[in-house]
């Protein structure tokens, strides 16, 4: 972990994570130059994970109701500066235009305001996402977890898939940064799901292959995080 102190603190919850196979060069395509796209064995992927965030906060400050909960839905793919690996965001929608527009603004995310549900009843987990900003993105599924829960081993798939502990972007300037996080190790379930609805990934000018995706289910994670870091 960083030297300095964290800056801000979010807990996840209720997230599936939906991963495809998908080929490099179309990743290269749409990812910055100085971001290397991080492949298991050869294989690029490419995720959707919807959640619900709780705990959204800045160290030192009271929680506000009205802020610091709210769903949450991720497009997103894996790369690497060097020999740190991390997640890049194609996309984040979320139900909070106060979130949206505070992340966008200090951290130059592509964040996007959505109308959101979630409703949990018991392990299953109903999720619709509608964003209203331009361009459009649906995502309507049920899923819920079917298998215990594991911690990912080093060196496995579902490893390299989710024990990523920072994320890149480029700034308003161009300049290509770091963001740390930490977090406890991942506990996942398999999971199934029935999605009904989903353009998230047209939206970010892909097409998803036509197989089934790799599910995982997590019922809680809680993280810090800390200040962008400039990389040049």
């Amino acid at each position: 972990m960083p030297e300095q102190p964290w800056v801000m603190t979010q807990t996840w919850n209720d997230l599936l994570f939906a991963h495809w196979p998908v080929d490099v060069e179309t990743l290269r395509r749409k990812v910055p130059s100085p971001f290397e796209i991080d492949c298991f064995e050869g294989q690029a992927w490419i995720a959707i994970v919807p959640f619900h965030m709780t705990n959204v906060g800045v160290r030192a400050v009271p929680a506000l109701p009205w802020v610091s909960a709210f769903p949450e839905l991720n497009v997103r793919t894996y790369v690497r500066v060097g020999n740190r690996p991390g997640v890049y965001f194609f996309s984040l929608d979320a139900a909070s235009t106060f979130a949206v527009r505070t992340a966008r603004t200090l951290l130059n995310l592509p964040y996007f305001i959505a109308t959101m549900k979630v409703d949990v009843q018991g392990e299953e987990v109903s999720y619709e996402s509608s964003r209203t900003e331009s361009p459009s993105g649906v995502f309507t599924a049920t899923y819920r977890p079917v298998a215990p829960v594991f911690e990912p081993t080093a060196g496995t798939l579902e490893y390299f898939l989710t024990e990523r502990y920072c994320l890149y972007n480029i700034d308003r300037l161009g300049r290509p940064y770091r963001l740390e996080i930490h977090h406890p190790p991942w506990s996942l379930q398999r999971a199934e799901a029935t999605i009904v609805r989903n353009s998230m990934a047209t939206a970010n000018g892909f097409d998803l292959p036509s197989g089934a995706p790799l599910l995982h289910f997590a019922k809680r994670q809680d993280m810090v995080g800390w200040a962008p870091m400039k990389l040049l």
